[in-house]
């Protein structure tokens, strides 16, 4: 072991958008802090990468939550990077597309419960309580949705079972979840923050964004430590005291906040011996998200399409999330029926995705060429006519593509299953028996999505500013 000269104040266990925001609200207040990311690149999911002269997002393709007073925004305004980004959005930001109809999510919500309404006149009423219901901000509103199902909530204002499922499959689509089982709360976040305030994209691809957040970390006085894996965190009397890298080399440091894979977390990097056993049995009892097999495309020069490029579109050729969700699991994409994508604001590359299990390395090393040139097939074949035509270059990523890039468990792409009992625990956001070890991110079960785990980020940055503080102070008077 080789102790490291420095001793900070935080030390971050990696570079996601949830680490990044609670690194800068952490260095702007003056701490010395440290973020160290094991991939060679900062954002986690929310990354880009080029082949050629195409640039392709990883796996997250907009954000949400930037509306005046959004809480995105409000992030982006006090770390001061709203300024250094140039944020377009697609309008309408989302497209349902079903054998029978077209319906749009408009930037306008007034729009878009016309474009609702007019498929479905009989309910209009209903449509606008619904629609308003779920941008309400009254933290009781939310409060009611926490241990009811989605489903529930569209059963107590809707009888049209077609309407119901239009709703439903574009939250099936990003987080591979039926209304059934979807928690009424998420839901209803994902509507408000990523559907109904969704389509915002930082010009330039995804990566802009963890590349800005890094940037202005920086400028702030923090250290950012990229391909450095973390092997321990270190723990003397019921208290971190740092972490050790993969070389053995000690970091000392007052907190520690994990951005990462909560199993790893504590499985791996704080140990079994150190969780109690409560916490232990809940631990390996939660469930992971769906994963996602994701499509590259790019395209050549001569590709012309109807389609509106920057929205993003879910196709399913049925009105059944519950069927969908049940063949999902297996792996059959077939009967799926859906899928959803998004053609590039430049027409030059399609994104397309749909969630998918994690099976193992095996599976996909024998599958994902098969699963990617049948996913073009059934794009070709209800969407894009002649697409294999202009494509020039395609590649995919598996859910152990996913695994591979962020070794979160079973390549989750949204940490914990949303369902009703897996929503809103504390000890994945603060566990008390560890003193001042912290998480964020999405396994948190306090956030999805880029706009959850920037959330869950920014309180957590202030908790620990608030605890800092006090402690300082004490020992001021001391």
């Amino acid at each position: 072991m080789k102790m490291s000269s420095n001793e900070y104040d935080a030390v971050i266990i990696g570079a996601g958008i949830g680490g990044l925001v609670c690194g800068c609200y952490l260095a702007k207040a003056g701490m010395k802090v440290l973020i160290a990311e094991q991939h060679n690149k900062p954002g986690g999911y929310c990354t880009s990468f080029k082949r050629g002269n195409f640039t392709f997002d990883a796996a997250p393709h907009c954000f949400g939550s930037y509306r005046e007073g959004g809480m995105l925004r409000k992030i982006f305004s006090d770390i001061g990077i709203d300024k250094k980004l140039n944020v377009i959005r697609a309008n309408p930001s989302d497209i349902i597309i079903t054998p029978n109809y077209k319906i749009n999510i408009w930037n306008n919500m007034e729009e878009t419960i016309e474009d609702f309404s007019q498929h479905f006149p009989d309910y209009r009423d209903k449509i606008k309580q619904l629609f308003y219901l779920l941008v309400d901000t009254n933290p009781s509103s939310f409060s009611n949705f926490r241990n009811i199902t989605f489903r529930d909530l569209l059963n107590y204002y809707l009888k049209n079972e077609i309407l119901k499922e239009i709703i439903a499959l574009p939250l099936l689509a990003i987080i591979g979840l039926p209304s059934s089982k979807i928690s009424a709360f998420v839901g209803a976040k994902l509507y408000s923050e990523f559907l109904f305030d969704g389509g915002y994209y930082p010009a330039g691809g995804m990566q802009v964004l963890p590349d800005t957040l890094a940037m202005t970390f920086i400028k702030f006085g923090g250290e950012l430590r990229l391909s450095c894996l973390v092997n321990k965190i270190i723990v003397k009397d019921n208290k971190v005291k740092g972490i050790i890298l993969e070389k053995n080399e000690i970091i000392q440091s007052k907190y520690v906040i994990s951005n990462c894979d909560a199993r790893q977390t504590f499985l791996k990097l704080l140990g079994r011996k150190l969780i109690t056993d409560d916490f232990y049995n809940k631990l390996i009892s939660m469930i992971p998200s769906m994963s996602n097999f994701i499509l590259y495309l790019g395209l050549d020069k001569n590709f012309q399409t109807s389609l509106k490029t920057g929205s993003a579109h879910y196709f399913f050729n049925h009105y059944s999330s519950e069927f969908a969700y049940k063949f999902v699991k297996k792996g059959d994409f077939k009967k799926y029926g859906g899928f959803a994508f998004r053609v590039s604001h430049d027409k030059s590359s399609i994104y397309a995705g749909m969630p998918a299990p994690f099976k193992n390395k095996i599976f996909w090393g024998n599958n994902k060429y098969h699963v990617m040139n049948a996913f073009i097939d059934r794009i070709e074949k209800y969407i894009m006519p002649d697409l294999s035509k202009h494509i020039i270059y395609k590649d995919a990523a598996t859910p152990y593509t996913m695994y591979r890039y962020t070794l979160n468990y079973r390549g989750a792409a949204y940490g914990w299953l949303s369902v009703p009992s897996q929503l809103i625990i504390p000890e994945f956001k603060k566990p008390p028996f560890i003193k001042n070890l912290y998480m964020v991110g999405h396994w948190t079960t306090y956030g999805i999505g880029i706009s959850g785990a920037a959330y869950v980020g920014y309180d957590t940055a202030k908790l620990i500013s608030k605890n800092n503080d006090r402690q300082n102070n004490k020992n001021l008077i001391i």
